[in-house]
């Protein structure tokens, strides 16, 4: 019987994603508005709307504003052939930025990006001149929504969360989880029901052949 799915940890808050990491893999799929810097033959079929027009040579103008997965966006960005430039998703602006320092509790993040911290946190491959502002903003957004999640995660035993995780980004939702989990093992302590440690398979397993040998 096959086991169940391992989860295997995001790397999106480092330097590159991991690929192995189902919630990279959506991640990377997010859409980013770009800006070409040159043209580009031959694919203006992939990424344009033709109806209204009769260009034959399928090519995408100059200065055309698209939007591209990131990992798309990542991978045509090059600061010396200057092949695309990155416009910032309205949610690291510096409006919504006054916001989250104001007081990050009242954004709905999964609503405005599932994968905020995370995305954001792949925005600084792009060289942009805010990219310090966004790198301090998404800092202080965490630091200021982490201890209502943790409270929360805490004090709901029992209880349907689905209001309590609505808000909250994929990364956070992991941390709730976390505190869940932590919860329900001490609830379970407390109680007397923590599980017993038991031996592994393998020293049961050469037990058993040992004291097969013995009685040969």
């Amino acid at each position: 019987m096959s086991e169940a799915y391992f989860r295997v940890e995001s790397g999106a808050l480092g330097p590159e994603e991991n690929f192995l990491s189902l919630d990279d893999i959506l991640m990377s799929h997010e859409k980013l508005p770009v800006r070409t810097e040159i043209p580009m033959p031959r694919l203006g079929a992939f990424f344009l709307d033709r109806s209204g027009g009769s260009e034959t040579d399928n090519a995408i103008p100059q200065g055309s504003k698209l939007e591209l997965p990131l990992w798309l966006a990542k991978g045509l960005f090059d600061n010396k052939r200057r092949i695309l430039s990155v416009e910032l998703p309205k949610i690291y602006q510096e409006g919504w930025r006054t916001v989250f320092s104001a007081d990050a509790n009242v954004v709905d993040l999964h609503k405005m990006g599932p994968h905020f911290y995370g995305f954001g946190s792949q925005l600084l491959h792009f060289d942009s001149p805010e990219n310090a502002d966004i790198s301090q903003s998404l800092l202080q957004t965490f630091i200021g929504r982490f201890r209502r999640i943790m409270d929360s995660s805490q004090n709901a035993y029992n209880e349907d969360t689905s209001a309590l995780v609505a808000r909250l980004d994929e990364m956070e939702r992991g941390l709730f989880q976390t505190g869940q989990k932590g919860l329900n093992d001490f609830q379970c302590w407390e109680k007397g029901q923590a599980s017993q440690i038991t031996a592994s398979n393998l020293v049961q397993n050469y037990k058993k052949r040992k004291f097969t040998d013995m009685e040969d």
